[in-house]
């Protein structure tokens, strides 16, 4: 499932009745001619609907790191994008893959064979590397093996 480019989230939220309830003030902001002023004019209109976005205080999830939240999400949000690889292996005997195969790493994510390249490997509990590719895909780098598949990220 491919998710929206952040400015167009950022856009809907704006769009909401609750950001656009004053609508004057905008107006009054964009007519100031002096580019400081306009800005102190953006600054102080209160967030309305954006504050919603920063995480409740009680969620057990704001306490962690930013870089442990990142890792926890690599490969199934664009907001990981901090995140460029992830380390893990492949428990027991891997007898390689095919097309749509689905690979579960030690770490306890689920990943899927993407592109239609196979292999036959018989290794036992390979250190695997999850890499970021071009245009937002995702590489199984498999030692002993000389393929990457591309993959993809279910759980």
């Amino acid at each position: 499932m491919r998710t929206a480019p952040s400015w167009l989230s950022l856009t809907l939220v704006l769009l909401t009745g609750t950001a656009w309830a004053d609508d004057s003030a905008l107006r009054r902001c964009r007519a100031v001619a002096d580019a400081a002023a306009r800005l102190n004019c953006y600054d102080t209109l209160p967030l309305g609907a954006l504050a919603v976005l920063a995480p409740p205080a009680a969620h057990p999830a704001a306490s962690a790191s930013a870089a442990q939240l990142a890792a926890l999400g690599f490969g199934l949000q664009r907001a990981d994008e901090a995140v460029l690889e992830i380390a893990s292996s492949i428990r027991g005997l891997f007898e390689g893959w095919r097309a749509g195969d689905r690979i579960r790493l030690a770490n306890g994510q689920l990943w899927q064979v993407s592109d239609d390249s196979s292999a036959v490997y018989y290794l036992r509990d390979p250190r695997v590397t999850v890499r970021r590719a071009a245009m937002g895909t995702f590489v199984l780098d498999i030692e002993g093996a000389r393929k990457l598949p591309r993959v993809r990220r279910l759980e």
